[in-house]
């Protein structure tokens, strides 16, 4: 178990029934202003104005080369989730993992409503075959090895662009420097098939797509950290005792 981030915090406030619904009432104008500002944040992102993708994507499947207009699967929006597995590395990011874990059940809803799904990695299909095989997943993943795909959209960087910390990941706002990192990216296409990038999202801001954080926020030991998401483990290792893995995750 994590350590407790409560153990040296002052005691709860015990009060009467009363009072806890004063606070409650109270707090729940603060939820309503949050959810309203929520709505329109969305409405924002959904109303961005979109870019045409030129470039020829090809990636590597285990049914072969996939487009990325193969990926949209006959819908007419797709979800990339760009994750992080090295080439050549057996290490699965637990943080994506976290929110890959999620899909499979979520697919089945999000599908019929007319959006796809695909992880995207650097890493070879084999490697990539390997992982999905241990953490039980079903959905697409393919490999982007041999394309510009993950530096095109913000998630792999050169270890020159890594030495010299200019890697503009989170769009220059996140000074956290690696050559793997994690985001999402949204793509739609239209009727004469032509694909456009409407969102990409990076570091915190794909957080909401890791769906234990949505319990957790509602607790009273919150997220539980002694570092951001310091206590995430693949799904496989709560039992056995790994240590946890907080290295790819990017401060806000």
């Amino acid at each position: 178990m994590p350590d407790d981030p409560m153990a040296n915090a002052p005691a709860p406030r015990i009060v009467s029934r009363e009072d806890w619904l004063l606070a409650r009432k109270a707090l729940l104008a603060k939820e309503r202003e949050v959810t309203h500002l929520r709505d329109r944040l969305n409405a924002e992102r959904r109303a961005l104005p979109w870019v045409r993708v030129e470039e020829d994507y090809v990636f590597q499947s285990i049914d072969g080369p996939t487009s990325l207009a193969d990926l949209f699967d006959g819908r007419s929006q797709l979800v990339i989730q760009h994750f992080m597995l090295t080439p050549g590395s057996d290490h699965i990011c637990s943080g994506c993992a976290g929110s890959a874990d999620g899909v499979d059940a979520a697919r089945r809803h999000f599908e019929n409503a007319d959006l796809a799904f695909a992880a995207v990695s650097r890493a070879s299909v084999e490697e990539i075959e390997a992982a999905k095989r241990r953490m039980g997943w079903t959905f697409r993943w393919v490999s982007s090895g041999g394309t510009t795909f993950n530096y095109d959209y913000g998630v792999s960087f050169t270890p020159e662009q890594v030495a010299s910390g200019t890697t503009g990941y989170n769009y220059a706002t996140t000074p956290y420097a690696a050559e793997e990192l994690h985001g999402v990216s949204v793509f739609a296409k239209d009727a004469t098939g032509q694909v456009f990038h409407t969102y990409s999202t990076y570091s915190r801001g794909s957080e909401t797509l890791f769906s234990p954080f949505s319990y957790l926020d509602l607790v009273p030991k919150g997220r539980n950290e002694t570092g951001t998401m310091s206590w995430v483990k693949l799904h496989d290792e709560y039992d056995d005792g790994a240590a946890a893995d907080a290295c790819c995750h990017a401060t806000p």
